[in-house]
């Protein structure tokens, strides 16, 4: 087995890094000779290493790589930061002009709600404003109940969803978030998980744009469908003001989760999810806001896109016992290799001082018979000693084996040539 290793760029960095220290030093230079010019340098900010939230993550949307963790796979409860696996569902599974009727134990939920009595009839429409601006736990589980039949089947597809995203450590009961426990345990997530969600409700879903319009939307104003009841929502997300680019988000609060939030930024090229559990407790209501930032902030000054796929030259690997028509004693033949899935676009959200290596291997030899596309070796891209992708390096074409036979009618065929050619 042969094996080589590349790293990202390394050389480059070094020298980027000379460049930027250079270019300070210049600044500094000048400044002291009294110049009118200024230059702005950006410079790399540190970890945050004094938020309030217990567990509070940063996410690479694009990617889904963690930047940042802090006690990101410890289970809490999110209050309702819930909502948002509520709205993705009921955009995926219902119809926005869907009529809903209200149930008396939706009628009965607390605060914050919408206010609606049993028996209303609300547009889908209509109530996912109201479940995302205003956090209205009554129009959870109007939801709920009209799109699974009940609170617990919404559930049960909350948490089928919840796996198909890789969600392990999240456990759904109700589709508002308030606190509950059951049999199987409380409801909770953690700040990964949380994330995650919230990725795939900006980047993945087919209903992605839809979500985006309701979480964005300062205000909504819409009747029941008997258009006797008016109704009025504001967006509570103030995160959404607080820096450009902000994009989406959901707040959330009980007395067992504290203050939570989930919220995402895109600026640039770059999309970046926030996710925070136990951010304070009244009165601490603007914790979450400054974690908030603090991260976004240190995503923004510390990570950007650098090129990652390396071309590797795999060349052709041995065949042992196999045809060669041009040379048929021959004891062996080649076979061309090819990297399967190549993708030069390949780029990657990184630090300064972040390194992706890049190893290779493939087989020095094959017993024939090989078939096109066998695998004869692999490329493995690590990133802090995590696998980040692999590709296999397959063979482009086919060898077929040496056999008895082969060789009977090889050798029969030269020596009825031979004879042809002696009587003519």
């Amino acid at each position: 087995m042969i094996k080589r290793k590349r790293q990202d760029g390394k050389a480059v960095h070094k020298i980027r890094k000379r460049i930027t220290m250079f270019i300070l030093i210049c600044c500094m230079v000048f400044a002291g000779t009294g110049g009118s010019t200024v230059m702005v340098v950006r410079a790399e900010s540190e970890e945050p290493d004094n938020l309030y939230a217990q567990s509070a993550v940063l996410m690479d949307a694009d990617s889904g790589r963690i930047l940042f963790s802090k006690n990101g796979q410890q289970e809490k409860a999110m209050a309702s930061t819930t909502k948002i696996m509520t709205c993705i569902l009921a955009l995926e599974y219902g119809k926005l002009d869907s009529e809903m009727t209200v149930s008396a134990y939706a009628a009965s939920q607390p605060k914050v709600h919408l206010g609606a009595y049993n028996g209303e009839i609300f547009y889908l429409r209509d109530l996912l404003y109201s479940l995302m601006l205003e956090s209205h736990n009554d129009a959870a589980v109007i939801i709920a109940e009209n799109i699974g039949g009940s609170v617990e089947g919404f559930a049960d597809m909350m948490n089928a969803k919840a796996k198909e995203l890789g969600c392990g450590n999240t456990y759904f009961i109700t589709p508002n978030g308030l606190d509950a426990a059951d049999e199987n345990g409380s409801h909770h997530t953690t700040a990964e998980d949380l994330a995650r969600i919230m990725k795939y409700c900006i980047m993945d879903s087919p209903q992605k744009e839809m979500f985006l319009e309701i979480t964005r939307t300062p205000s909504y104003q819409f009747t029941d469908c008997s258009g006797k009841s008016t109704y009025s929502c504001t967006n509570h997300n103030a995160f959404l003001q607080m820096m450009d680019g902000a994009l989406s988000g959901k707040t959330g609060f009980t007395g067992d989760a504290g203050y939570c939030y989930v919220g995402a930024l895109r600026r640039d090229d770059r999309t970046f999810i926030v996710a925070l559990l136990a951010c304070g407790w009244p009165n601490n209501k603007s914790y979450k806001w400054a974690d908030t930032k603090a991260l976004m902030n240190y995503a923004l000054d510390n990570y950007e896109y650098r090129d990652i796929w390396q071309e590797i030259d795999a060349g052709t690997v041995r065949v042992k016992n196999g045809i060669d028509k041009e040379h048929p004693f021959q004891t062996e033949t080649e076979v061309p290799l090819e990297v399967v899935g190549a993708d030069p676009k390949w780029r990657l959200l990184l630090k300064t001082d972040e390194q992706v290596e890049m190893s290779w291997e493939k087989e020095e030899i094959l017993d024939a018979p090989v078939v096109k596309g066998q695998k004869a070796g692999k490329v493995v891209y690590t990133l802090n000693g995590e696998k980040l992708r692999s590709y296999d390096i397959t063979t482009v074409s086919g060898v077929q084996e040496k056999n008895f036979k082969w060789y009977i009618k090889t050798v029969f065929g030269m020596y009825m040539l031979k004879n042809i050619n002696l009587n003519d």
